[in-house]
């Protein structure tokens, strides 16, 4: 990771595009915030123990101690307050189990040949108790592969089809919503997402800003002066697309990772994500036409 120059004053001017990307980038942040009544104050609270944190745990000196003086330095948080602080435990919260395991669950369903149809897709799954005699793959088959016979299926079921995760059909078998890699209900899970996917975006694009090679894949496609009709079938595309391109991945990342369960270097993790946007045309000049973004 690139470090500050140690001889830079604490009082130096960052870079005016940068201020002026941080705004763009911290926009809907806060109305998101207002939305959820989380006050400036709160926020201020939170930023100066993170300040705090990544300071003493990512920007130190060689193999030497960080000190007080010197996060208060990097920060410009109190000495007082950076003492306190570095006393206090983070307050990291580990993926809640429910989404670990649905998300394995997926990942194996979408991925994995044995729960396919023909064509790739994922199959209609039923329940154990519908069939016993047709001996096909079913979603008991596909819980226990994960889960290893922690937690009952019905459990799992009962809680997709709360979330809009999976439904059951005429024939009573369970069908994955395909665009479950997101539930679509559920504020824990949307939050935990929320989360994890905009934390490796903005690291991968930041890492790409200071220099660090080799730089991540970080591209998007933007068009303006478009009717609404055609956002809607640009909408319509990109959600076809990206689901394709998720599919591709999981499958490959989930065949490596059974391939890799023989190694012993298995120290990495990955995050590949699609997302689509769009909104109304504001006063400010618009961007040139069609410009692919690098």
């Amino acid at each position: 990771m690139t470090r500050p120059d140690e001889n830079l004053s604490i009082s130096s001017q960052p870079p005016a595009v940068l201020v002026a990307a941080i705004r763009k980038i911290l926009r809907p942040l806060v109305r998101m915030l207002l939305t959820f009544q989380i006050t400036y104050p709160f926020l201020v609270n939170l930023l100066k123990g993170l300040y705090v944190e990544v300071a003493d745990q990512e920007f130190g000196m060689d193999e030497k101690r960080q000190t007080d003086s010197r996060i208060t330095l990097l920060t410009g948080v109190h000495r007082k307050d950076v003492k306190r602080l570095r006393s206090e435990l983070s307050e990291d919260i580990n993926t809640p189990k429910n989404i670990s395991i649905g998300g394995q669950l997926i990942a194996y369903w979408l991925g994995s040949k044995e729960f396919w149809d023909k064509e790739g897709l994922p199959l209609a799954l039923p329940l154990r108790t519908a069939a016993k005699i047709t001996k096909e793959k079913t979603f008991d088959d596909l819980v226990e592969l994960v889960c290893k016979q922690d937690i009952r299926p019905r459990v799992i079921l009962d809680e997709w089809l709360n979330l809009g995760i999976a439904t059951l059909d005429s024939d009573n078998k369970v069908q994955l919503n395909t665009g479950a890699f997101t539930p679509e209900k559920g504020f824990d899970e949307k939050a935990f997402f929320f989360g994890k996917n905009l934390h490796d975006h903005l690291s991968a694009s930041a890492h790409n800003l200071t220099g660090n090679t080799p730089s991540y894949f970080d591209r998007s496609v933007y068009y303006d002066k478009l009717s609404h009709e055609s956002i809607q079938e640009l909408a319509s595309l990109a959600n076809t697309a990206g689901m394709q391109a998720l599919n591709t991945l999981n499958k490959a990342a989930l065949s490596m990772q059974q391939r890799d369960e023989k190694g012993e270097d298995r120290n990495y993790r990955m995050n590949f994500g699609v997302f689509n946007y769009n909104a109304v045309l504001n006063d400010q000049p618009a961007d040139r036409e069609g410009e692919q973004n690098a």
